[in-house]
């Protein structure tokens, strides 16, 4: 945020207002010049707020996106958005009643790569249409995280892995089809909970009408990996780091395109290498973009953009059928639109 255009950070709030002020102390803001509230309902009276940046833990979204929305403070929300698509729709309307801005904080959409991407996506020549898309967004938690992180806890964040890796993960394969929904979703078997029954190991398989297929799987369990491979009919593109790149002002991707054998298992083609500069990190380009939407909406009389919740809808109501599919015993379920 401090590297962001365009915004600043008023105010933090907090459970005690010394809590606020460890905070504020901790991330370099100044603590005179930037106002610490002891609780959030105090923040969200602030009358120098325009927008809030919410990243509790997914069981009290609700309560703090709605109110925040109802004191006219745009919502920059931290994923797993909602427990389930009824309360991301609550949000939702809150915010579309009161004409504020909504956005998630799946920052590796704003990355200058992701657009580079989406070119050579887009390109028929080179890639075709996507027929498999193939997902992983792992990292190997230590004990401490696996017994007291809020992400292990049934009434904080009950989706676990699969709301917090797996949401990548399912964004990245919309984000690969043009938000195109699956028509069903099957849930790997045998997912591994912990004790109290949240998710630390999971998947799934997507399937389209028309035979696309893609498959993601997401843990706390194993090494660090965050793969995307997109295969068409014409190339394929390979990422190794698509949520958060190796380096933060550099990222890569890999194209093959109508690739073919040398001989017969001899070789075969090399996949082009391109990278992609930034004088930003990724997630401060994501505060920009938000405050260029809240400033627009502030002082030109500007109205929300809507594609930031219906691309969040659709992530949920996917993250929604998997989590059906992996209580029924990894039976079929079909995605609500």
């Amino acid at each position: 945020m401090r590297l962001a255009p365009g915004a600043t950070v008023a105010a933090v709030g907090s459970r005690s207002e010394e809590k606020a002020r460890l905070f504020a102390a901790d991330n370099g803001l100044d603590v005179a010049a930037t106002r610490l509230h002891g609780s959030y309902e105090a923040l969200l009276d602030d009358p120098d707020v325009d927008a809030v940046y919410l990243p509790l833990p997914t069981s009290l979204h609700v309560r703090w996106a709605t109110a925040a929305a109802a004191r006219g403070k745009h919502v920059l929300l931290e994923k797993p958005t909602a427990l389930c698509a009824a309360d991301l729709d609550a949000i939702l309307a809150a915010c579309h009643a009161a004409a504020v801005q909504f956005m998630d904080c799946t920052m590796w959409m704003h990355h200058p790569r992701t657009a580079k991407m989406r070119e050579t996506v887009d390109d028929k020549d080179a890639i075709g249409d996507i027929r498999t898309i193939n997902s992983v967004f792992s990292f190997r938690a230590n004990e401490d995280f696996l017994e007291n992180d809020i992400r292990v806890k049934p009434d904080l964040d009950a989706l676990g892995a699969l709301g917090d890796v797996g949401w990548y993960c399912i964004r990245a394969i919309l984000w690969a089809v043009d938000y195109e929904l699956p028509k069903t979703v099957i849930a790997l078997r045998d997912p591994v909970k912990n004790r109290a029954g949240v998710l630390l190991a999971c998947g799934a398989t997507l399937y389209w009408a028309d035979g696309k297929t893609a498959t993601f799987s997401c843990s706390f369990l194993t090494n660090v990996t965050m793969d995307i491979t997109l295969v068409g009919t014409n190339g394929t593109i390979h990422v190794t780091d698509f949520a958060i790149p190796h380096e933060e002002k550099s990222a890569e991707f890999h194209v093959a395109s109508k690739s073919s054998f040398a001989e017969l298992d001899i070789g075969w083609d090399l996949p082009s290498k391109h990278v992609v500069a930034t004088d930003l990190p990724q997630e401060a380009l994501m505060v920009q973009e938000f405050a260029r939407l809240v400033q627009g909406i502030r002082d030109a009389g500007g109205k929300p953009e809507g594609k930031w919740p219906a691309i969040t809808r659709k992530t949920q109501l996917v993250l929604d059928a998997v989590k059906a599919s992996i209580d029924k015993g990894s039976e079929p379920v079909e995605v609500a639109s």
